[in-house]
């Protein structure tokens, strides 16, 4: 088939076939084709002018900040006593002012003595239990009845409690801290010992004590029911002032003795400082010893001084302080190692 010509009359009719028709769009098509950008090329070619992709992984750091537990004080505080006496008085509790008024307070509550204790525990051993003799009985570490029901707390010339007030004392006028070495002469039942103890880090207390009940009461009595076994404290039995099995590169922050002085001859106190002089920490380190002084006293105020300085030591003074729960007072003389 073919198409007429647009012109008129008498020209030449040029005929233009199907066939070339559509032989010239498909050419027209291919050179549009070529002559346009590719939208898929052009994207590919983005893409690969790109750095290959990354995976990034976020992590988030936690950091856990561990707080040490500040150590608990050593002082009672008036605040403290405050709150106490807040605490009596919300709850009605008076101080009585009779014998008779306290024991009328005992009524039914089976009250008993502690010889009256002592008694039953021995017939009955308690409430339950086990039938078997001890050695063969459910009981780790069978504990005499004296013991249990603590006559040794009825030992001292003063009241139990005042050791703690013994200890507030020491640990504040030698700036203790849980990590310092304290040695006591004459530890006795642990009055004193049981809050040095509870106060420092584990292996930080020795204490030489000659007498038996004394030892007995501390170690198979105070120490268990106070839960302190895992602070190992080394209790030695000796009273000789030989201070050998706590080592030779021991430094003592505080070494004090509690009225154990008073029993203790003259000379041998000297030899006990002789031997511990040198192993007390310079400058810093203390010995407080209660009640009095005579073994320097009687010597006379040169003469002390001047075997005091032989052996690198000096006094420092004395002091006073009063107890917590009863009407006492107790007096301290201090001295240090001024020089390595």
């Amino acid at each position: 088939m073919a198409l007429p010509s647009a012109s008129g009359g008498g020209s030449t009719a040029r005929l233009l076939t199907v066939p070339a028709l559509l032989l010239l769009l498909s050419c027209a098509a291919l050179l549009v084709f070529l002559l346009l950008p590719s939208p898929s090329a052009s994207s590919g070619a983005h893409l690969c002018a790109c750095s290959d992709p990354v995976t990034t992984h976020t992590t988030t750091s936690v950091t856990t900040t561990t707080t040490a537990a500040a150590p608990a004080p050593i002082a009672t505080f008036p605040d403290d006593v405050a709150w106490l006496k807040a605490q009596l008085a919300s709850n009605s509790l008076a101080l009585l002012a009779s014998a008779d008024a306290w024991h009328e307070l005992r009524k039914g509550i089976n009250p008993r003595t502690r010889e009256r204790q002592l008694f039953d525990l021995n017939r009955h051993h308690g409430i339950s239990h086990y039938p078997e003799e001890e050695a063969t009985n459910h009981t780790a570490l069978p504990c005499p009845g004296e013991l249990l029901v603590e006559e040794h707390h009825s030992n001292y010339g003063e009241p139990w409690a005042g050791g703690r007030d013994v200890f507030e004392f020491l640990a504040n006028a030698s700036a203790l801290a849980p990590r310092d070495q304290v040695l006591e002469i004459g530890c006795g039942t642990l009055r004193v010992g049981l809050h040095f103890i509870r106060f420092l880090d584990a292996g930080r207390f020795h204490c030489l004590e000659q007498d038996e009940l004394s030892l007995m009461a501390a170690l198979r009595y105070e120490l268990p029911s106070q839960g302190l076994l895992y602070k190992r404290p080394m209790i030695v039995r000796g009273g000789d002032m030989d201070f050998s099995k706590f080592g030779d590169t021991v430094m003592y922050d505080l070494i004090y003795s509690s009225a154990a002085f008073l029993h203790i001859p003259r000379d041998l106190v000297w030899t006990g400082l002789e031997r511990l002089a040198g192993k007390l920490r310079p400058k810093t380190g203390r010995i407080f010893v209660s009640h009095n002084i005579k073994f320097c006293t009687r010597l006379g105020g040169d003469e002390c001084t001047r075997r005091l300085t032989e052996l690198g030591l000096e006094y420092v003074g004395k002091h006073t302080h009063d107890s917590l729960l009863f009407n006492h007072y107790e007096i301290w003389f201090e001295f240090r190692r001024p020089k390595v």
